[in-house]
């Protein structure tokens, strides 16, 4: 943390900050002034105006899987939000993205992480959603599970996410299920999901080394609505 003009300043690094569910939460966290953020992005084009141009936001370009960009965004931040993205044909490549911000993190003396990840990595996704999820993921769900085990067995004051199914609907409605419980509903909106991630930064303390489901209450079914109305807005954070 650093003085701005009287204020103490909290800086949070943002990886994947083009991110649906980051862009969501870069706006809930610039409406505090006490915050400063570093997004960490491949392109600005997805970044509105109202980012780019706020006088609080740096950006910085390059590659989540090389540890020296990693480090390059990271140093001199009080906390870092990790919203990357595997491709599922290339999922594996979140794995080495993993071990680049453990490694970065532990290098530049900071605790706190926010790991977006999926539902399911845990095999805590019951009945014939359960299946459904694991057959459409496939790898992805390995690939996953392997980044968290990473995250898990590092230092750090990690909290991990397991959002449901992602929709695009402008609502906060969501609710919590630990690691050791059984995930419950199909989907939740980018917007519960980075209403919590937001609460959880400027909350640091809340739900420390822990790795949580997120989803919408009452959504419990075989498939998420999104797949019978033939939406594609689902997965991508």
């Amino acid at each position: 943390m650093r003085e701005r003009s009287e204020v103490t300043m909290t800086t949070i690094a943002i990886l994947g900050a083009n991110g649906r569910i980051a862009r969501i939460a870069e706006g809930m966290l610039l409406a505090h002034d006490d915050i400063e953020l570093t997004l960490f992005i491949h392109s600005e084009d997805e970044l509105g105006a109202d980012i780019k141009d706020n006088p609080r936001v740096t950006i910085v370009k390059g590659g989540a899987k090389n540890a020296d960009d990693v480090l390059n965004v990271i140093n001199g931040a009080d906390e870092v939000y990790a919203n990357l993205a595997a491709t599922q044909r290339g999922s594996a490549d979140i794995i080495p993205m993993a071990k680049a911000v453990v490694d970065m993190m532990d290098k530049a003396g900071i605790k706190r992480l926010v790991w977006i990840s999926s539902l399911g990595i845990y095999n805590e996704v019951p009945g014939e959603f359960g299946a459904w999820n694991a057959n459409i993921l496939g790898d992805y769900l390995v690939n996953y599970r392997k980044a968290a085990d990473v995250i898990e067995a590092s230092d750090l004051d990690y909290t991990i996410i397991r959002p449901a199914w992602l929709t695009d609907k402008d609502e906060v409605d969501f609710e919590i299920t630990e690691k050791d419980e059984l995930f419950r509903g199909t989907e939740v909106s980018r917007k519960s999901v980075a209403s919590e991630v937001v609460k959880l930064l400027l909350d640091p303390g809340e739900e420390v080394r822990a790795s949580i489901g997120l989803d919408k209450p009452g959504t419990d079914g075989d498939k998420p609505e999104w797949f019978r109305s033939a939406s594609t807005e689902h997965r991508s954070e």
